[in-house]
């Protein structure tokens, strides 16, 4: 390890130390400093989930964009009682409290992003009524299965999840995002202990991103090492996830406002969320030996991309340009003659754009642009960093490789058809049959997904309890 660091020395100062689980993700900072970025453009948008300020390099020729280094999710349920007078009071202290770190820190990597989502749970029981009238409607979902279909939808298990999935009912979800450590445990504090009495955590999951591209073995690896997770070794020097390849790429990451709930059309009955998004989070476990002692790197690329993909042996950033927008025809064929439909293949028969579309802000998003905007990130956590229910949700001692996925995408059909097609089942319904983690299923063989819940992102101006001023 570069700093001289040794797994011996680290575990072994942890355990004399008495290190809890997010102390684990100290070692960030000293394996990886934090990226040299330029001023913000621009200050608060009305976008909770876009952040600004954000750092493009090219790697192999390829844009890519350089996440914020330290992440961290905290799920919440209330301790509020029902009533627009209660709540109301509690819209007042949470907005506060975001106000003020808004002040201290720009919304972006060199300070804080902080997004809160909320809960179907929430809109259930606090705000039904302005939720019957308020909450959009999915009406590409709604044609399809002839009838009215919300843009947030109850979390759902997939062909290839296990049966024990846990789906949560969370009240809400709050995602902070930094290159600074303390800037995301302050702004947690600032939130989750100074609102106690509004705020009973569920969870905490922590991780980092990027820390790749500086040359040398990578974050990721480093840190895999690090913790002593089976198979760490096999993680390519560079890479900027566990599984090897490079995942912000710009061109597979929509663009400006594309997951806004009304930039595409998707959705109706939009006007109090204009300006939102809906946000799915999961985790899953990383099965590294699996990946790197099953898959040569050729079988990798196919798995992770397509089949007969050319790509240099060690290429990490593998070109995804809208141009080689994968369509179900080609992957149909593919899967006959090889039994593999490759990971992005897949998911690009329902990701990118099948045609132009100009969007309600006027911005023209040319077919084969990527629609879904992902902020996920590597995890030692097992699964969660600190859970309220660890019996239930399977907490273990000990660091395991995994990642906490976190995307934003107009409603969660959307997020649905996307998921669905790496499972082979297709947007235009049709179904490529695979037996449970199959290795032609590409990354299904080695991922083991453990929880599961869909949110909805406000706009900035309704982030803090929204609908309730509408209570009668």
């Amino acid at each position: 390890m570069t700093d001289g660091l040794t797994r011996r020395r680290f575990l072994t100062g942890a355990a004399a130390a008495g290190l809890a689980a997010t102390g684990l993700y100290e070692l960030v900072d000293r394996l990886a400093a934090a990226p040299k970025r330029g001023l913000a453009a621009v200050g608060h948008r009305r976008e909770q989930h876009l952040l600004v300020g954000e750092q493009v390099i090219t790697d192999e020729g390829i844009e890519v964009i350089v996440p914020s280094l330290h992440h961290r999710v905290v799920t919440a349920k209330l301790r509020v009682e029902e009533g627009r007078g209660s709540l109301l009071a509690a819209k007042r202290e949470l907005e506060t409290a975001l106000a003020a770190l808004e002040r201290e820190h720009e919304p972006g990597p060199s300070g804080l992003g902080v997004t809160v989502a909320w809960g179907l749970p929430y809109f259930r029981r606090y705000v039904p009524g302005p939720g019957l009238q308020h909450m959009p409607v999915d009406e590409r979902a709604s044609k399809a299965k002839g009838r009215q279909v919300s843009a947030l939808l109850d979390a759902r298990r997939y062909p290839s999840d296990p049966a024990d999935t846990i789906l949560e009912g969370n009240d809400l979800a709050v995602l902070l995002r930094s290159d600074s450590r303390e800037r995301v445990a302050a702004g947690a504090r600032r939130i989750f202990d100074e609102l106690s009495h509004l705020l009973e955590v569920t969870s905490v999951r922590n991780g980092f991103a990027g820390g790749g591209f500086g040359g040398g073995p990578g974050l990721p690896k480093q840190m895999a090492l690090a913790a002593g997770v089976p198979g760490a070794r096999r993680i390519p020097d560079g890479a900027e996830l566990f599984l090897g390849f490079t995942s912000t790429q710009r061109a597979a990451m929509g663009p400006s406002r594309i997951a806004n709930l009304e930039t595409l059309g998707y959705t109706s009955r939009n006007a109090y969320f204009r300006g939102g998004t809906q946000m799915h989070l999961s985790h899953m476990y990383e099965d590294l030996e699996a990946w790197y002692d099953r898959y040569d790197y050729d079988e990798r690329v196919a798995t992770a991309f397509r089949p007969g993909l050319p790509v240099p042996s060690g290429t990490l950033t593998v070109r995804e340009h809208r141009t080689n927008a994968y369509e179900p025809d080609l992957l149909v064929s593919q899967y006959k003659h090889t039994g593999v439909i490759g990971h992005s293949a897949a998911i690009q028969t329902a990701s990118r754009l099948a045609d132009d579309v100009r969007g309600a802000d006027g911005t023209l998003y040319k077919r084969g642009t990527a629609v879904p905007q992902r902020a996920d990130f590597n995890t030692l956590d097992h699964p969660f960093a600190w859970s309220s229910q660890p019996e239930r949700d399977s907490m273990r001692d000990g660091p395991a490789a995994g990642v906490h996925f976190v995307t934003f995408q107009p409603t969660s059909d959307d997020f649905d058809r996307v998921r669905l097609a790496m499972d082979g089942v297709l947007p235009d319904g049709t179904k490529l049959y695979f037996e449970p983690r199959d290795r032609g299923q590409g990354f299904n063989s080695v991922l083991r997904t453990t929880h599961r819940q869909n949110f909805l992102v406000p706009p900035r101006e309704h982030r803090s309890f929204p609908l309730v001023e509408l209570l009668s």
